[in-house]
């Protein structure tokens, strides 16, 4: 009863309100530096000078992301360009990275980007530090000033982020190829963070070696807030010793229209000299300030000092045919295929060096607002460029020694690679010296004149002016001033597709890296009539579309291009004879095919197609394009423009702890430039991978790249190649701590 009176009076009786303390959840969204880490699929870009969504950018944009970087084990920048659609590469006399885009020269490797800046030329490369690679092609000078017709390439190094995370990996492999990096970042209180890459590598690639230190520190504060810094350290070290060509035998007879290159030495082999090699070092420090005046309008300001140097001492490799003293009766062809004891001749040598201090400022503004009805995304910018480079572009050491040996022996054989016989080096140096200051000064909007429809408009100026100085006394200076215009249109209908046409032009000025012929000048001459000849222009017509798929996991993209120089010097920078005259054009048409992402949560794509049916010298001089011979001429297409290139990657977890890749690397047939009869041969490398998840913190990882071992041409020069890497297999361990 006591009981059940408590329970009545209880029931009657009204509740009382409570208060409970205030309970407060904290949860730190993953950051966008560990999503980037894995996906194949690119949604934003800084490409375009400022935060864009790739939507927006009307043009074919290439992003290979760190996870691809990883999967395919990339570790070398000039493997990226390699797995990047529509690249090739010249096999030039310095023997440095002289890359192609859609046939056109990106001139000696000068158009290629750190963060948007540009950085030294003729230098070693390697992804250590990369977020991701961008490729922007087409005509890039509205955004970046002097540059190629073909586009940039804009590495983005990895930045301190808000969480502790740090990550090691160790590598090894094929050639006694060992390599160990971390990654090490730290958050030091609410807005700011500090980053550490670091790695060593050691191989020696049968003879070829390639050894490497870098280091890349960065610390940042005021993320996320008004006022943002950030302090950057970069620095590379390579000591390389390089396989600069093989000997090439060609199909057919002399005289034959068409001469097909087949590769017949293995790839692996190096038959140069033990004191052959390539150093490179690169130290980059950069000082950042951003300011956010709202979450839509942003200043970013960057001043930028590096110093990068290249040093080339290397041995042309020959087939020796009937000489009287070194190789009697020795006759080699296809017919009469080298053996064991074929002699191979080391009688040409190559010696560069440069050295460029490049210091720049830029400063990009970027703001988002409503005007006249419509909304606005405008950019606008100067940079200033100053650089000093000394460079001396050929001291191979003429007749100096080989040990064991002399200078008429200089002999090895195809049974006998990496022989240890070496050259002492006793060569003395003197520099040509190149002085230059640029400023450029750009402004773009993009205009929603509807919700579904862009108009996209900027323009460029540019002041640049140059002088120059070579060993012998001549001298030349140069003076330009630019413009550079980009418009298109972007229809948007909705949120997963987006259409674009656009128009833009690029320049190419005649002292592009520090390239001035004096030669042909008296000493003390006034003036390079290279350095007053105007730069050559081009202009790149685009339409195309872009569409979010599967859920919007993947992205493909589609364009149409029409790339024109057409007003192209006639002039080989590797030959003593220049010519002047602006007479050239050709033209390059063809389409670009982008994918990436997921197509189921287990499957990911990567693919990148460049086909370019139509490709034509359309018009040149008759002292560049001789009627007579095997130099190329007009109505012939271009060297290194191969009508198909792709590049494919695709991985599938067939099981909670496994993931397996597999990847196709092709190019069609393709000539070298200035030559009409000799033909590469197309090719397709298939490359693996297999990793194993042990737990969620450690990964291994097995990879093999060129399954098939295949044997092929990768870059071309007139009278050889330099081999496709053989077959490797490479074995990774990876933990986060």
């Amino acid at each position: 009863m006591l009981l059940a009176g408590s329970l009545s009076a209880m029931a009657q009786t009204p509740p009382t309100e409570a208060s409970l303390p205030t309970v407060t959840v904290k949860e730190q969204a993953e950051p966008e530096e560990i999503k980037a880490k894995q996906t194949l699929r690119a949604t934003e870009t800084r490409i375009g000078k400022g935060q864009q969504a790739l939507r927006d950018i009307p043009q074919n944009v290439t992003v290979m992301t760190e996870r691809l970087i990883d999967d395919r084990n990339l570790d070398d920048f000039k493997d990226v360009l390699r797995a990047t659609a529509g690249v090739t590469f010249l096999a030039g006399e310095t023997g440095e990275e002289d890359v192609r885009l859609r046939g056109f020269s990106l001139g000696q490797a000068g158009d290629i980007y750190r963060d948007g800046m540009r950085e030294g030329q003729l230098i070693t490369r390697d992804t250590f530090a990369t977020d991701r690679v961008e490729v922007l092609k087409g005509s890039a000078s509205m955004l970046f000033g002097k540059g190629s017709t073909g586009g940039v390439v804009n590495q983005v190094t990895k930045q301190p982020f808000l969480m502790d995370r740090h990550e090691a990996e160790l590598t090894v492999g094929s050639g006694n190829h060992k390599r160990a990096q971390v990654d090490l970042n730290k958050q030091l209180g609410p807005s700011s963070a500090v980053r550490l890459n670091a790695m060593v590598q050691d191989a020696d690639n049968h003879g070829a070696k390639d050894d490497r230190r870098g280091l890349a520190a960065s610390w940042r504060t005021g993320i996320g807030e008004r006022h943002g810094f950030q302090v950057d350290l970069y620095h590379l070290k390579t000591d390389q010793r390089p396989i600069y060509n093989h000997p090439q035998l060609l199909t057919g007879a002399p005289g034959d229209l068409k001469r097909t290159i087949v590769p017949v030495l293995d790839a692996k082999n190096f038959y140069g000299l033990a004191s052959d090699y390539l150093r490179s070092e690169q130290t980059v420090l950069s000082l950042s300030h951003a300011l956010r005046f709202s979450a839509t309008e942003e200043l970013t300001t960057t001043l930028r000092h590096g110093r990068y140097k290249r040093d080339l001492w290397t041995t042309v490799v020959s087939f020796c045919q009937n000489n009287a003293t070194l190789c009697p009766g020795q006759v080699v062809s296809l017919d009469n295929p080298p053996g064991p004891n074929t002699i191979l001749s080391r009688n040409n040598f190559k010696g560069r060096r440069g050295i460029s201090d490049i210091t720049q400022v830029q400063s990009d503004y970027s703001n988002r607002f409503d005007l006249g009805g419509m909304k606005h995304h405008l950019t606008a910018g100067v940079d200033i460029t100053v650089e000093n480079a000394l460079r001396n572009p050929n001291n191979g050491g003429g007749n100096l020694p080989v040990i064991p040996g002399n200078a008429s022996t200089r002999l090895t054989t195809v049974g006998n690679p990496n022989d240890g016989a070496s050259r002492p080096d006793t060569r003395t140096w003197s520099y040509n010296d190149f002085d230059a200051e640029s400023l450029g000064l750009y402004v773009q909007n993009v205009a929603s004149i509807t919700p579904h429809v862009k108009l996209v408009g900027g323009l460029r100026f540019d002041h640049f002016r140059a002088s120059y100085r070579d060993t012998a006394g001549n001298s030349g200076r140069m003076r330009d001033n630019l413009w550079s215009p980009r418009i298109g249109a972007l229809f948007q209908p909705n949120e997963a597709s987006s259409y674009y046409i656009s128009f833009g032009e690029s320049y190419n000025i005649s002292g592009d890296t520090y390239q001035f012929a004096l030669g042909n000048l008296a000493p003390g001459s006034a003036n390079s009539r290279l350095a007053n000849t105007p730069p050559e222009k081009s202009r790149n017509f685009e339409i195309g579309g872009k569409w979010d798929l599967f859920n919007q996991q993947a992205t493909v993209g589609v364009a149409l291009f029409r790339s024109e120089k057409y007003n192209e010097r006639n002039t080989d920078p590797d030959s003593a004879a220049t010519q002047m005259l602006l007479s050239g054009k050709r033209h390059a048409t063809g389409l670009e095919i982008n994918a990436a992402g997921r197509i189921t949560p287990k499957w990911e794509v990567f693919y990148n197609h460049t086909w370019i049916p139509s490709a034509k010298i359309d018009r040149c001089n008759a002292a560049t394009c001789n009627p007579n011979g095997m130099v190329q001429r007009e109505g012939d297409r271009p060297g290194l423009t191969p009508k198909h290139s792709l590049s494919a990657w695709t991985t599938y977890r067939v099981a909670p702890q496994w993931r397996v890749g597999l990847g196709a690397t092709y190019r069609s047939e393709q000539n070298p430039e200035g030559n009409r009869i000799t033909t590469a041969p197309a090719f397709t490398v298939w490359d693996g991978m297999v990793e194993y998840t042990v737990d969620e913190k450690t990964t291994v990882k097995l990879n093999v790249s060129n399954l098939t071992d295949k044997t092929y041409v990768d870059g071309l020069y007139r009278g050889f190649y330099t081999p496709g890497a053989p077959r490797k297999v490479m074995l990774s361990l990876k933990t986060v701590f």
